[in-house]
């Protein structure tokens, strides 16, 4: 089971997903640095235009220059006003979010989900810790306790029901 990272926008709209964040002005024309907030290569390769700020913006380009990823959007011109976007959140419409294998699950749509053991509510996920070999839920119920996200341990992830069961072997009375 593979988590995919990606934010939700916590401001106007659910349905907006956060996929960078806008950097440093690099040079004279405009040009800002994105930091990606995705797993997706390539996710701003394309783009014709992204929600910066909550505010639609045109993209003129996307540069990658080494290991980095630049964008100049269309009537920004000077440093100046690149300047102004700093530190500003780049979103797109939940319609736009990179299509998943089934196996994979966005990070927001795993967090509020309520977790069962059998019949018994164990609590529900409010993060997802990253650890290199697989996904961790943090689930917050009478105590906190960490479920990894493996296929030996969780058997269903229902998100339209905001809904995961963990298996039998591994239930929480068996993890004290």
């Amino acid at each position: 089971m593979k988590m995919i990272k990606s934010l939700q926008f916590a401001g106007k709209s659910p349905e907006e997903i956060i996929v960078g964040k806008l950097g440093k002005v690099r040079g004279l024309d405009g040009t800002i640095k994105i930091i990606p907030l995705t797993d997706f290569d390539g996710r701003f390769d394309g783009l014709k235009e992204i929600f910066v700020g909550g505010k639609l913006m045109k993209i003129f380009r996307v540069s990658h220059i080494g290991d980095e990823l630049f964008v100049k959007f269309e009537g920004v011109d000077n440093r100046e006003t690149a300047r102004t976007l700093t530190n500003k959140m780049l979103t797109v419409p939940r319609s736009q979010a990179a299509p998943l294998d089934d196996d994979e699950f966005y990070t927001f749509d795993i967090i509020g989900c309520e977790v069962f053991d059998g019949d018994k509510k164990i609590g529900t996920v409010t993060d997802v810790l990253k650890t290199g070999s697989n996904d961790v839920f943090r689930v917050q119920g009478d105590v906190e306790i960490l479920i990894p996200a493996l296929k030996s341990v969780i058997t269903k992830i229902d998100i339209g029901n905001k809904l995961i069961v963990v298996s039998e072997q591994w239930s929480v009375e068996n993890v004290n």
